[in-house]
């Protein structure tokens, strides 16, 4: 049982990808336990739902009824190299749906879809303690960001002030469809997790360097964090069922077309919600949460997220 405890994934981690209005996790499991070399494989899936037009960060009348539903689901292929340091490539094949003001008095209604911005990330474990019925370890994270996604949507930056100055305006913007940037960008963070009993916490903080991609864009630096204490509720040496309250934050500044700032590309948000964990064995891990912004800024006009759902499961060889 105590082995068992000790293999439960620790952390999800908060690596964004390449678009500005969907700030998605990058999928990270950290296990609690120092791992020996092995193969992994995971799906996480993020489902965001967009309802709300703010205009400087608050709510405003929206004639259009615009909505977007995201979709992300990233498939994780990882490699422990030993107990100390790991590698996985994040693959993610993104869905968007929206409905939209066109700028002359009219709805444009489409899907987006196809391969986003993969990412490949390292993790290196620098501190660990282990007892009897506690454990407690420290990670640090990095990596690089691909520019595998199609940018094309990243165009529409470059005509978006043409239209009927009288009609509804859109608050989703080229940016918030690209698929991809178009650059390579860094990442790096920190990951923590704590055991005591049946109470334990995870946690971390990623921040993403962009560089200018296609077009002459340039998505501005993201920062994330989040903090998620929990409590198992069920133990044996079967599994395990924990229960965790989740509060997440992002910031994000304003990006550049051409060195011309973009004026609704900039927000910060602290989401808060439930979220279940379940191990069985030694091999699969699973969670299912939900996320509500309880804080949500914006610059300009924009459609902002009402809720998001995640859903992740990893088998470990």
């Amino acid at each position: 049982m105590k082995k068992l405890l000790l293999l439960i994934p620790a952390f999800i981690g908060t690596i964004q990808p390449a678009f500005a209005c969907d700030l998605c996790e990058c999928h990270l499991p950290v296990e609690a336990k120092s791992a020996g070399p092995g193969i992994s494989i995971g799906l996480f899936e993020q489902f965001t739902h967009f309802g709300t037009l703010q205009l400087d960060g608050k709510s405003v009348h929206d004639p259009a009824d615009q909505k977007l539903d995201s979709s992300i689901t990233q498939f994780l292929v990882g490699y422990q190299l030993n107990d100390k340091f790991g590698l996985q490539m994040n693959i993610p094949y993104i869905s968007r749906s929206f409905r939209r003001a066109d700028g002359l008095g009219g709805i444009d209604s489409a899907t987006v879809s196809g391969l986003g911005d993969m990412s490949l990330v390292g993790q290196y474990r620098v501190w660990q303690h282990q007892a009897e019925k506690t454990n407690y370890s420290w990670n640090l994270i990095g990596g690089v960001k691909l520019p595998t996604g199609s940018s094309d949507r990243i165009k529409e930056e470059l005509v978006e002030s043409e239209g009927d100055p009288n009609a509804p305006k859109s608050g989703i913007h080229g940016h918030d469809l690209a698929l991809g940037s178009g650059s390579y960008d860094i990442i790096i963070g920190t990951t923590f997790f704590g055991l005591r009993d049946r109470l334990y916490v995870k946690g971390g903080i990623t921040y993403t360097i962009r560089s200018r991609g296609d077009f002459d864009y340039r998505y501005a630096n993201d920062l994330h964090w989040n903090i998620k204490p929990g409590v198992y509720l069920w133990q044996s040496d079967e599994g395990t069922l924990g229960l965790q309250a989740v509060i997440s934050s992002e910031y994000k500044g304003k990006d550049d077309l051409n060195g011309v700032t973009a004026e609704d590309t900039g927000m910060s948000a602290v989401y808060a919600g439930p979220e279940l964990s379940y191990t069985w064995s030694e091999k699969l891990s699973a969670e299912l949460g939900a996320e509500f912004p309880i804080v949500s800024n914006n610059t300009s006009l924009q459609l902002v997220p009402d809720y998001r759902v995640k859903a992740a499961m990893t088998w470990r060889f």
